[in-house]
């Protein structure tokens, strides 16, 4: 049977989304702002789940209507059989997002949806279950329009970019399946060679080394962490066979051809932890260096980074004159590589020197950035003049 589900994602990523959901046999993907919605069954579920590198979440529809108060919102919520869905001895806990809704308080909202969780439960079972605002067994969505309220199961339980990797981290950490779309977008593929020369907590390094291994995301998540693990209707012995035929398609390279480097040697140790608590630090080797004067490992490959933005003032100056040495060291090292760069600083591009091939638009978080694709040629990239 066919349910209505939304996979959020990073903004810019959706079609990239849509791709993951149309391959885990999701029907009818429409993609909106910030998301994917389609239809699909358990096993889509469960697919969007395990092999999705892009989707943040995938958020099953249990109720959709039209509201003018907050009453009607209640009612909505009264109105789905909760008990159906899990027992009354799993914690849960609320979370409102709301977009023009004229409602005043979000938190009278996400009070009023729980109490009708627990007052339908309580009518039906006799009991209601406990709410656990940190880490909760069933977590509910409550998506508030103008007009209209829409209520999902939230099947995925901790966010989907957190693989369980990273357990040494730096401030403002690129997420996971941004960095995963990032790679997409600018047409990495496996065996192509790969530098993250400003690799901070190595997620870029990461995500390209569990994708040249076949690693589907969610094996590295332990038994009971997905929120559908939790639910009544969990099919254990089909969660047992995707992840069986996940497992058996993961490839055992001696070396991969993925660098890193930093020019910080705390960067470079968190990286080198990260990749060893994921089991890849064999494959992928990491070095202390400065950009500027590091030199390209291959003949030819593609560098990917994620720059600070320099939103300080001081850092923006600082920014300001490194960028143009930058570029000069681009063009002197790394002839014949394909340059990618994250920053929300639009002046990077003027201030490099190198004029981009291609602009996208992403948003990390809340901060709207570009990806910067340079691709560096031998010599001037200027055309020569006319004789």
């Amino acid at each position: 049977m066919s349910q209505q589900y939304f996979s959020p994602c990073p903004r810019g990523l959706e079609p990239l989304l849509a791709e993951d959901v149309v391959a885990a046999g999701g029907g009818n993907v429409r993609t909106t702002p910030g998301g994917v919605l389609y239809l699909g069954g358990i096993e889509t579920r469960y697919r969007v789940n395990l092999e999705s590198r892009i989707a943040t979440r995938v958020l099953w529809q249990v109720a959709h209507g039209p509201y003018a108060r907050e009453d009607d919102i209640y009612r909505l919520a009264r109105e789905v059989n909760w008990p159906r869905l899990f027992t009354a001895e799993r914690t849960l806990r609320v979370y409102v997002t709301s977009i023009r809704s004229a409602l005043k308080s979000l938190e009278f909202i996400t009070l009023r949806t729980k109490d009708a969780v627990c007052d339908r439960f309580r009518d039906d079972t006799g009991r209601r279950p406990s709410i656990n605002t940190r880490n909760p067994d069933v977590r509910i969505h409550l998506f508030v329009t103008a007009t209209e309220a829409t209520l999902y199961l939230d099947t995925s339980g901790e966010a989907l970019y957190q693989r369980g990797h990273k357990i040494a981290r730096i401030e403002a950490p690129l997420k996971e399946n941004l960095a995963a779309g990032i790679l997409r977008l600018a047409g990495w593929k496996p065996g192509t060679p790969l530098l993250d020369p400003m690799c901070g907590s190595g997620t870029f390094l990461l995500e390209a080394a569990q994708m040249s291994l076949g690693d589907a995301p969610g094996l590295s998540r332990e038994a009971g962490e997905f929120g559908f693990e939790r639910l009544l209707d969990f099919d254990a012995a089909l969660w047992r066979r995707l992840t069986v035929e996940a497992a058996q398609k993961r490839q055992s390279p001696a070396k991969l051809p993925i660098w890193g480097s930093d020019i910080t040697q705390d960067a470079v140790a968190r990286s080198r932890q990260n990749l060893a608590h994921a089991g890849i630090d064999d494959l992928v080797e990491v070095t202390q260096c400065d950009l500027l004067e590091r030199n390209a490992p291959a003949a030819g490959g593609m560098l990917i980074a994620n720059p600070p933005y320099g939103e300080r003032l001081s850092d923006q100056e600082q920014m300001a004159a490194f960028y143009p040495r930058l570029g000069d060291a681009l063009k002197r090292n790394f002839a014949g590589w394909d340059c990618w760069f994250l920053s929300a600083d639009t002046r990077l591009p003027k201030l490099i020197g190198l004029a981009p091939k291609r602009k996208t638009p992403l948003f990390n978080g809340a901060l709207e950035c570009r990806l910067y694709y340079f691709p560096i040629v031998a010599g001037s990239n200027r055309p020569k003049a006319p004789a």
